[in-house]
């Protein structure tokens, strides 16, 4: 459908302020469109009333419009926010992978339970689609997270209307393009961009019924706030200062190789890095060497170029606050071991940052307890293991984490003390079949495998 408003927004590469494109940038009046176009195929189209098989077909049926064209989006995630071309290759496998998760997920869902009433009779247990969904997504993975919540909530039976993040305005719209190739009816899905200010508008507006957003804990207790307000129904994936915890016995370089990837992905820019490196005190300085030799050789520059493992911030703001953080730890009298303030050697242009280690940091500090979001790590010595879990413990987050060690039976009873959502021992992969979410201010609710699904239903209780 033609925009109602008259403004566009601009998308400019953070590496070289090029522009990507220009997309519509949406009113009031456009939120209300959106509203009453999914409130009508919710309330009067067949989406919702399909047989659960048939919506498993669509959602198949982009999968595989999607992995034809992977490389393409890829490539346009790159331009619009600096991601590296190897994270966001890497992203598209997890796209696919997750496709397939949802689908397994789906087919294995209770979606109607039959069973014996208490104290007589009997029920039918039946889950609803929750209604019309707003899908707030951020622009740091915009098609993994936007189909992390696209694809449960449509298998559920529910309309969507994602709201996208400016500054990653143009990959979204793909998106709509490609399910209704799937066969996914008109109205099911509408695709928007918009500012604060109208975001608000349609967290707020009365025909929603279901929020789901991903982005700054700040962010999410607004919303939350809105959403409680109204009694809508929310689910928030946030913010992380997520801590991996390096036990006495593991292998210092198969640790620091592996960290490369899960502290400095996306040059820092996810919710899930583990920012905060807790080592042995007597194995401190040995480690802070190995992880410094390992950034140094770090190539950092154009993200298009698959050999440059770290590219630009997402944008100045970005990088100014960033550089913000690496004063503050200066300032609090933490170790610079690498890195710091200036752009990284070589580079004249573009919101960069140079990778950053801070040694003996203390836990208590700002850049050991806020969120920074961008390419710099704090390593935090500790004195025995219990000392090691308090650390790991002592955060408002609670997102992510993982544990380092020879012995993984060892490894897992540590990680059974950490109060967040999900753990990794050694270098583990996370199973796209089990919740995903935080404890603490890192979020309400899970995404992925059936406990994704129940954030998009209603449970009703028929007795016969």
């Amino acid at each position: 459908m033609d925009p109602l408003g008259a403004d566009f927004i601009e998308v400019r590469s953070p590496y070289d302020g090029s522009q990507v494109g220009a997309v519509p940038l949406a009113a009031q009046a456009d939120v209300d469109l959106a509203v009453a176009t999914a409130r009508k195929a919710f309330d009067e189209g067949a989406w919702p009333r399909m047989p659960v098989v048939d919506r498993i077909a669509v959602i198949r049926r982009f999968a595989e419009f999607y992995e034809t064209r992977s490389d393409e989006f890829a490539g346009l995630v790159t331009a619009e926010m600096g991601a590296p071309a190897w994270f966001a290759k890497a992203i598209q496998t997890l796209i696919r992978d997750q496709g397939q998760a949802y689908v397994v997920a789906a087919e294995g869902y209770p979606w109607e339970v039959h069973r014996a009433g208490y104290p007589r009779g009997n029920a039918v247990w039946v889950r609803d689609p929750v209604g019309v969904v707003a899908a707030v997504i951020p622009w740091n993975a915009p098609h993994q997270v936007a189909l992390a919540k696209l694809f449960p909530a449509l298998l559920a039976g529910c309309t969507v209307i994602l709201k996208l993040a400016p500054e990653t305005a143009i990959d979204g719209q793909y998106l709509g393009e490609l399910f209704s190739e799937a066969g996914l009816p008109e109205g099911v899905l509408s695709i928007l961009v918009a500012h604060r200010e109208v975001s608000e508008y349609l967290v707020t507006h009365p025909g929603v019924d279901k929020i789901g957003f991903t982005g700054s804990t700040a962010a999410g207790g607004r919303i939350a706030s809105l959403a409680g307000a109204q009694l809508k129904r929310v689910s928030l994936e946030l913010g992380g200062k997520s801590a991996a915890i390096v036990l006495d016995d593991a292998d210092i370089g198969q640790t620091v190789d592996a960290l490369r990837y899960r502290s400095f992905p996306n040059n820092g820019q996810v919710c899930v890095a583990q920012t905060r490196i807790l080592v042995p005190r007597r194995r401190h300085d040995a480690f802070v060497d190995a992880l410094v030799d390992n950034v140094s050789g770090m190539t950092i520059g154009d993200p298009a170029d698959p050999e440059t493992f770290l590219g630009p911030l997402v944008a100045e703001r970005q990088r100014q606050r960033v550089l913000d953080f690496i004063a503050a730890g200066i300032e609090s009298g933490a170790d610079l071991a690498a890195g710091g303030l200036g752009m990284p050697e070589g580079i004249n242009h573009g919101a960069f940052v140079k990778p950053t280690i801070f040694a003996n940091v203390n836990n208590a500090s700002r850049i050991a307890q806020e969120e920074i979001f961008g390419p710099v790590v704090c390593v935090i010595p500790y004195d025995g293991v219990d000392d090691a879990v308090r650390l790991a413990n002592d955060s408002i987050y609670g997102l992510s984490g993982s544990v380092w060690t020879s012995d993984p039976d060892r490894g897992l009873e540590v990680a059974r003390r950490i109060r967040t959502g999900g753990v990794t021992v050694n270098n583990a992969a996370s199973d796209l079949l089990s919740p995903f979410g935080g404890f603490k201010r890192s979020g309400i609710g899970r995404e992925f495998g059936p406990e994704a699904i129940n954030h998009y239903i209603e449970h009703k209780t028929v007795a016969v």
